[in-house]
């Protein structure tokens, strides 16, 4: 029997946090994937930034809770124009400034990175002035509500090269899943046939306040003309994973849903189906739902020669009983569920203990968001560096120079302005398709900031 579960659990947060299920899919004698270890990075000299939060919300004080286990941020000052938001994240930004007003905290000459989580209908102002002021950001996705504001924000962030802009697909900064990308991407599952995702949570997405103005402040996303809906605001990142792993974009979306559970007068849809089309002829379904918990939340790709399931930090291979012997699977350590038998691929195993015949139950070391702000304040760190280094050397005038030599600097993977400009208009038409229930033909130009 599926359970109500409390509206503070419908976030972002809900997306990359999952229990595990292998043991289920041990049995249907899956392979699990996990990312091999990697080379130790050479060692740099120790660097903090200053940071601000811009947002408190759940989203806002899962950042904030991150940000103090990063030892690169020195969270500087937290922003919100809610008291009750600034006392609750107190406690986890000690020292930090507590404001209402953001002018102020990006008039702060010490805050040199601005993390933004508010509404996503305020992130174009909010965006556009801390760039101005020169603030490396980070935007949490969808980028915004409609293409225009999302354009005007990618437009801002390439035109200030000496900021870093970061868009919150957290996905694209974690070690896992660009081990993933890589696998997928080399053949090993054969000809990409077609591709599925789901994210199911029984829960109306409301949120309740004593003050009926802060309740209707606070559900800014059950209203069509502030919100991304559904696929925006919560799929964005499964839609996002999708087209970053084919290497595509989407040609065309259908789309279906509607209110169908929750009649409380909101005006976007509790749930929905999309079927993204892609060039190289791979459909992606995707199906989101407030209204049954069932099967939680996953990715699929479908190939000729294997199947892979993701789900969150771990993933499993299903292969075709005539598929090839892709070599590794030697050394896989076999894992007996039940009455049948998984092989694993485990990080960091030697063949001798990836032989061994104890079923290991691991937890990633880095959360996704983690992963995504270490990323953003280490490459907002070589950026500063670069331009200081820059002018000192050649002084400012040359614009262009600087232009040029930022673009050489080596980054953290992380998506880009252009990447999260992208995935926010596949997700928004996607929603513009549910709510007409029809199909909406995507102009090549659409994704050109």
């Amino acid at each position: 029997m599926n359970q109500t579960v409390s509206t503070d659990d419908l976030n972002r947060r809900a997306f990359v946090q999952r229990s595990s299920f292998a043991a289920m899919l041990a049995t249907l004698g899956a392979v699990e994937l996990r990312a091999q270890a990697q080379a130790p990075a050479e060692k740099k000299a120790a660097f903090t930034v200053n940071v601000a939060v811009i947002g408190l919300g759940p989203w806002g004080r899962e950042i904030v809770n991150a940000l103090g286990r990063t030892k690169e941020a020195k969270l500087v000052a937290i922003c919100d124009t809610y008291p009750a938001m600034l006392k609750r994240s107190a406690d986890n930004a000690p020292g930090a400034a507590q404001e209402s007003d953001y002018k102020k905290v990006l008039a702060n000459k010490d805050v040199q990175a601005v993390v933004i989580a508010t509404p996503t209908h305020q992130h174009k102002q909010l965006v556009t002035e801390a760039l101005a002021a020169g603030k490396h950001v980070y935007c949490e996705a969808p980028l915004a509500h409609t293409v225009e504001d999302a354009r005007a924000i990618a437009q801002a962030a390439k035109n200030t090269p000496t900021a870093v802009f970061q868009a919150g697909l957290q996905l694209r900064s974690d070690t896992q899943r660009h081990f993933l990308m890589q696998f997928i991407r080399s053949g090993a599952l054969g000809k990409n046939i077609f591709a599925r995702a789901q994210w199911h949570k029984k829960q109306s997405w409301r949120k309740a306040s004593p003050n009926p103005d802060r309740e209707r402040e606070i559900n800014w996303h059950l209203r069509a003309e502030q919100s991304a809906g559904l696929v925006g605001e919560i799929g964005i990142h499964q839609v996002d994973n999708n087209s970053w792993f084919l290497k595509d974009q989407p040609v065309a979306v259908t789309g279906f849903g509607g209110i169908l559970h929750w009649t409380d007068g909101r005006t976007v849809a509790d749930t929905a189906q999309c079927v993204f089309e892609y060039g190289q002829g791979v459909n992606f379904s995707y199906d989101i739902s407030l209204a049954n918990s069932f099967d939680s939340d996953y990715e699929m790709i479908y190939g000729t020669e294997a199947a892979v399931l993701m789900r969150g930090a771990k993933a499993w291979m299903f292969k075709e009983s005539d598929a090839p012997l892709l070599g590794w699977e030697v050394y896989a350590r076999k894992d007996n569920f039940q009455k049948e038998t998984g092989i694993a691929l485990v990080a960091n195993a030697t063949k001798l203990a990836a032989q061994g015949d104890q079923a290991e139950e691991t937890s990633p070391v880095n959360t996704s968001l983690l992963s995504a702000l270490e990323a953003f304040l280490t490459n907002a760190n070589e950026v500063t560096t670069a331009v200081e280094d820059f002018k000192a050397t050649f002084g400012d005038a040359d614009k262009a120079a600087l232009t040029k030599h930022l673009v050489t600097v080596p980054r953290q993977p992380a998506a880009t302005a252009q990447d999260g400009f992208e995935a926010t208009v596949s997700v928004l038409k996607a929603s513009e398709a549910v709510a007409k229930k029809t199909r909406i033909v995507f102009a090549k130009e659409w994704f050109q900031v």
